[in-house]
Parts: C-alpha cells; sequence; structure tokens
C-alpha cells in the first residue's frame, strides 16, 4: 500500500504510474503481438480482419474498463480518509455491480456480434475473420472486468507493481499461446483472440490470489457482505460514467473507423498498423492520468485539496513534456515502426506510406492527448465523473464531423487528423473544467459538505 497524502507529489506520481505504464505497455503488447504474428504469418487481409472491429473492442471493453477505474475512486477516497471498514464494504458492493455487468455486457455483445460487424462496413473478403476475432473477444469480457477490477483495488491503496508483475506473466503467455495456437494448431485469427482471451483470464486470477494472501485491508469477511443502496448508487455513479466516457469517445472512432474501412483494405491495413503503434507510445498519458487520479482522490479524502491542485499542475507539466518528445519520435519513426505488421516489400509500400502518414500527423498533437487524460482522470478524482463525461461527447461529435464533413473529400488525410481534432476540441472543454472542479471541492472542504 502506499499513502499519497504525504511526501514530495510528484515523486509519488511517478513512482505510481510507472509500474503501470510498465503495465499499460505490456497491455498494448499484447495487441502488438496479436497484429505482428498475424500481419507477419497470416498476412495483410488477415490484419486488416483483426484491426477492422479495433473501434468496436474499444467501445465495449473500453466501458468496462472506465467502469472499473471508477469503482476505484471510492476505494482510494475511503483508504485515504482512513476508513478501512467503508472502503471493505464498498469493495463488497462493487464487486456485486461488477458480476452482473460482466454477465449482461458479455450476453448482449455476443449475441449482437453479426450486427456490430455489419455495422462497420467490413468488406465481405475479411468479413469472416473480422467476426470470428470479435466474438472470441466479446466471450472474454468477464477476464476483462476481473483484471480491471482488482487491479483498480489495489491501485486505489498505493500499489500499481503488482498488478504489472501478473501483466508481466500473462504477456510472456500470450505471445507464448499466440504463436502455438496460429503456428502449431492453425487457428488463423481465432488462435489470437483466444491467446489474449486466456492470458486475460490468467492476469485475473493471479491478482485474485494475491489480493486473498496478501492485502489483508482488502479481504472481505461476512460482516462487511452488506449489499446497500447508498454504495450501489456512489459506485454507479462514478463508474458508469467513467465507462460511458470511453464508450462515448469509441462511438466516433467507429464512425471514423467506418469511414476509413469504406476507402479499401490499404488503407484498413494502415489504419490498423497506426494504431497499434499509437496505443502503444501514448501509454505514458494514461499512466499519468491515472497517478494523478489516485493522488486526488487520496489528498481529497484526507480533506487537502491544496495538495489535490499542487498534484494536478505538475503532473500536467509533466505530461505534456512527454508528449512533444514522444511526438517527435512518431513523425520521425512511424513508417519505420510499421515495419513490425507489415513486410517491406514492393507490394506493401503503400499501406507503410499510409502508416507513416498517420503516424506522421499524429505526433504533432501528441502533447494535447497528454492535457486531455490528465485533466480528465483529475475531474474524476475528485469526485465529478459525470462532468468529466461531456469531453466524451465532444470527442465523439468533432470525429463524427471529421467522417462525414471531411473524409468525402480528403479521404485518408482527413482520418490522418480526426484523433488531433477530437483531442484539441475536449481540453477546451476539460482543462478550465478541472480548475473549476478543483474550487469545488475546496468549497465543499470548506463548508464540510464532504462526507464519508
Amino acid at each position: 500500500m502506499k499513502n499519497m497524502t504525504e511526501g514530495d507529489p510528484l515523486k509519488l506520481i511517478f513512482s505510481f504510474a510507472v509500474p503501470l505504464l510498465l503495465g499499460n505497455l505490456l497491455q498494448q503488447t499484447y495487441n502488438m503481438m496479436d497484429a505482428a504474428i498475424v500481419g507477419r504469418f497470416l498476412g495483410p487481409m488477415a490484419l486488416a480482419g483483426v484491426g477492422a472491429t479495433t473501434s468496436v473492442q474499444f467501445l465495449v471493453l473500453g466501458f468496462c474498463i472506465g467502469m472499473c477505474a471508477g469503482f476505484g475512486i471510492p476505494f482510494a477516497t475511503f483508504f485515504g480518509a482512513g476508513r478501512i471498514d467503508k472502503m471493505r464494504r464498498s469493495v463488497f458492493n462493487a464487486a456485486v455491480i461488477a458480476v452482473i455487468l460482466s454477465a449482461v455486457i458479455t450476453l448482449i455483445v455476443c449475441l449482437c456480434c453479426g450486427g456490430i460487424v455489419r455495422l462497420l462496413r467490413i468488406p465481405d473478403n475479411i468479413y469472416e475473420l473480422a467476426y470470428d476475432y470479435l466474438f472470441i473477444i466479446f466471450l472474454g469480457i468477464p477476464f476483462t472486468i476481473f483484471y480491471n477490477f482488482l487491479s483498480s483495488m489495489m491501485r486505489a491503496v498505493g500499489d500499481s507493481r503488482t498488478p504489472f508483475i501478473f501483466l508481466a506473466v500473462s504477456t510472456v503467455l500470450n505471445i507464448v499461446l499466440d504463436l502455438l495456437f496460429i503456428l502449431a494448431f492453425d487457428m488463423g485469427v481465432s488462435g489470437a483472440a483466444l491467446a489474449t482471451v486466456l492470458a486475460q483470464g490468467v492476469s485475473a486470477a493471479l491478482c485474485f490470489v494475491y489480493i486473498r494472501a496478501k492485502q489483508p485491508a482488502m479481504r472481505i469477511g461476512r460482516e462487511d457482505m452488506k449489499l446497500t443502496a447508498d454504495d450501489v448508487s456512489k459506485h454507479l455513479v462514478m463508474g458508469i460514467p467513467m465507462g460511458l466516457q470511453y464508450s462515448i469517445t469509441a462511438i466516433g472512432t467507429m464512425v471514423m473507423q467506418a469511414a476509413n474501412n469504406g476507402l479499401g483494405d490499404i488503407y484498413i491495413s494502415a489504419f490498423t498498423a497506426g494504431s497499434r503503434i499509437k496505443q502503444f507510445t501514448v501509454s505514458p498519458f494514461d499512466a499519468m492520468a491515472t497517478g494523478v487520479s489516485v493522488f486526488c482522490s487520496q489528498n481529497v479524502g484526507a480533506g487537502n485539496v491544496k495538495r489535490a491542485r499542487e498534484g494536478i499542475i505538475k503532473g500536467l507539466l509533466s505530461g505534456m513534456g512527454f508528449g512533444v518528445i514522444i511526438g517527435a519520435f512518431l513523425m520521425v519513426f512511424g513508417r519505420t515502426l510499421s515495419m513490425i505488421f507489415i513486410e517491406d516489400t514492393p507490394d506493401n509500400a503503400p499501406i507503410l506510406d499510409a502508416s507513416g502518414k498517420y503516424l506522421f500527423c499524429l505526433g504533432i498533437f501528441c502533447w494535447s492527448l497528454a492535457m486531455l487524460n490528465i485533466c480528465r482522470m483529475s475531474v474524476q478524482g475528485l469526485g465529478y465523473s459525470g462532468l468529466a463525461i461531456f469531453s466524451g461527447v465532444i470527442e465523439m461529435i468533432a470525429r463524427i464531423v471529421v467522417a462525414f464533413a471531411f473524409v468525402p473529400k480528403y479521404e485518408f488525410t482527413a482520418i490522418c487528423f480526426s484523433d488531433q481534432t477530437a483531442w484539441v476540441s475536449a481540453c477546451l472543454y476539460v482543462f478550465p473544467l478541472s480548475l473549476i472542479c478543483l474550487g469545488k471541492a475546496e468549497k465543499k472542504l470548506n463548508s464540510r459538505e464532504v462526507r464519508y
């Protein structure tokens, strides 16, 4: 456990964020290894089939991940306030919600999988590949929810190192299973999906065993098993908006991917390769944002809003600095990095050129994603998830506008600037919002309206 209510804010945020960053990088390695093995051994068409559903995976899995992150905010707040008894009861109530939602979400999306794939305007020649991959990923939703739920429990008390260790183990397992299922068992894209699902299940199981054995503060007893309307509503108020924020953002991404899918196989493959690299290289922003969010939650729980403000400012400046460096890297090495997925042959040159262009344009505005993530997560950490959700709405609208107004005329060039348009637009809302929410939190504290 790590108490973040004392000590240097930036040092605490970094020490929390580094294991989380490594975990994020490993999680993206899942996706990159799937895509690299599929692209190298099964070819560009199979890669297009795997990547054509990326946005809808983000829509569904993003909701699950965001929801679990939201559940962690009350955990961190109670921990910061020293109310371990309430934290345990909070964990039990959140776990019940997670079980119910995992069953409902899995059932719905599996039944609707065919309609979802058709909605994305996926070409007929890769339809079956996309459907098979997506359906198996959907079957693994319970594993995704429970890994992220258990990780949020540990991170709420300042332990970001243990989830990283378990994710490292499952990443190695994922790579081994990828090669086994694709090369030895000839399972194609279904093997890549199955490897990811099984590896996620192992990481969830390891988290559960560790918490039961090594985290007595999180260990639920009979006296903690009290389902109350207050606790359930508190977690839904925090978790659902954060989940919806991911999903609302993903709706815009789905519209954008559908527009890109209409441009043909070359651009589907290029977008898939570029997106995998993007997800990997922007992981520091997610880690920093989560670190700042937990820092805010613990310090608001401890009644120190001034310290929360200091953490936000230092985290924001550091994150934007990273954004400039990462952006420059993508601008210089984008096409070269795309060769991880696509073999450098004359036939594949158009795919590599398009992926390099996508990453070059992305690199120009990486700093804005750092700003967006840190400010948004700060608002959530301060307890205002309902307000933060509108930043996702703005992102969605921006991507939809680009898809319908600019893609028909500028084609893939418009795709290359879709994310940046969404990030900058949302920053114009969420940056001043973070300052307003800090003021609100301070007023609540001064008027003694904060209760646990």
